[in-house]
C-alpha cells in the first residue's frame, strides 16, 4: 500500500530496529549497508520509496563517525530515490555534548551534525533526550524531542517504596531532576559538587537520610558523575541508592567504577546497544524504549500529535 510506513536503518542498533517493526508491525526496510575496499560506507535500497513516508533509525552512538556517516548516506540514498518525506530517527545523538562555545576556539559540534543530517536531506528528526534542550533550536526541520524518562518512569513505579528521593547529580541536571520527583510525587535533592584548589567538594543539598536515592541522568558515559553522587548520597546517609539513565554508554573504565561504587543499580534503556561484558553485569538492567518509539513513529506517519501521546501526571 503506499500509505504505508517504510523504515530502513544502518548497522547501529539491530536489535532495536527488529523491534520497533515489530511494534508498528511492518517489516524492516531492505537495505544493503556494507564498505567498499578502502572503508568507504555503501549503501543500496532494496525497493521502490518513490513518493513514500521513509524513517531512518540509526543511533549514531560509537562507533560514532561510522554510524553518523550511514545514517547521512541512507539519506541521501532516500533522497535520491524520490522519497516523499525522510524522517531521521535518532534515538541516541552523538557529538550532542558540545552544544555551546563555551571557551575560545571550539566547536559547536550539535549544530555542524543538525546541518549535516538537514543538508544530507532528511525532512524530520526525531530525537531521544538530547543532551541539551536548545540542540533542538539548531534544526531548520522540524524536530519531535521525546523524553525517554517516561519509559523509566513507569519503571520506577513499578517498585516505590514510598522513601524515594531524586537527586540531581550535577546543576545540568537539576530540570530532569525536578520533572521527574514531580512525576514520582517525592522529594528532591541535588549533589553540589565543586573542584576547589585543595580537594573536591561535594555536598547533598536535601534530605536522602535512611531513604532509597534515585539518580536520574541522561548519559551514563565513564560512570564518574554517577558514582560521585551515589558516594556523596551514602555519605550523607541514603539506604539505596539506584540510578536511572536513558543512554548508556559505559566507555573505558565505566564498568569497574560503577561495580565499586555505591550503587545497587544501573538502569538504562535500549537506545545504545550494550556490549556482551556490559549486558552480563548483574547490576544493568535495561528497558526498552521500542513501544513508545514506534508509537511516535506510527503518530508522525499518520500526522497525528505526538504530544498526545505524554500527558503527564
Amino acid at each position: 500500500m503506499k500509505d504505508r510506513l517504510l523504515l530502513f536503518s544502518g548497522n547501529s542498533n539491530p536489535q532495536l530496529v527488529r523491534e520497533v517493526c515489530r511494534h508498528c508491525n511492518v517489516t524492516p526496510g531492505k537495505t544493503s549497508v556494507g564498505r567498499f575496499s578502502d572503508g568507504e560506507v555503501r549503501v543500496e535500497i532494496g525497493e521502490s520509496v518513490r513518493g513514500r513516508d521513509v524513517f531512518v533509525l540509526q543511533s549514531t552512538c560509537p562507533p560514532i563517525n561510522e554510524n553518523l556517516v550511514e545514517l547521512l548516506v541512507i539519506v541521501d540514498a532516500l533522497k535520491r530515490a524520490s522519497a516523499r518525506r525522510i524522517n531521521a530517527v535518532t534515538p541516541y545523538y552523538g557529538y550532542g555534548r558540545q552544544d555551546e562555545k563555551e571557551k575560545p576556539r571550539v566547536p559547536i559540534s550539535a549544530k555542524m551534525v543538525a546541518d549535516l543530517i538537514a543538508t544530507a536531506g532528511a525532512d524530520r528528526l526525531l530525537a531521544m533526550d538530547l543532551h541539551a534542550e536548545q540542540i533542538e533550536g539548531f534544526f531548520r526541520i522540524p524536530v519531535d524531542h521525546i523524553s525517554g524518562t517516561e519509559v523509566l518512569l513507569v519503571d520506577v513505579k513499578q517498585e516505590l517504596r514510598g522513601d524515594e528521593v531524586v537527586l540531581a547529580p550535577d546543576a545540568a541536571g537539576v530540570w530532569r531532576a525536578r520533572e521527574f520527583a514531580r512525576r514520582l510525587k517525592v522529594g528532591l535533592a541535588i549533589l553540589d559538587h565543586r573542584s576547589t584548589e585543595d580537594l573536591p567538594y561535594s555536598k547533598i543539598v536535601g534530605d536522602v537520610e535512611g531513604r532509597r536515592v534515585i539518580i536520574i541522568d541522561d548519559m551514563v558515559d565513564t560512570g564518574r558523575t554517577l558514582a560521585r553522587a551515589a558516594e556523596g548520597a551514602t555519605a550523607a546517609g541514603a539506604a539505596i541508592v539506584d540510578a536511572y539513565c536513558v543512554h548508556g554508554l559505559f566507555s573505558n573504565i565505566a564498568l569497574e567504577r560503577l561495580e565499586s561504587s555505591p550503587l545497587r543499580s544501573v538502569t538504562v534503556t535500549d537506545t545504545i546497544p550494550l556490549s556482551e561484558e556490559v549486558s552480563h553485569c548483574r547490576r544493568i538492567r535495561t528497558v526498552s524504549i521500542a513501544p513508545m518509539l514506534a508509537q511516535v513513529i506510527q503518530c508522525v506517519h499518520k500526522e497525528e500529535s505526538v504530544s498526545a501521546l505524554f500527558p503527564g501526571d
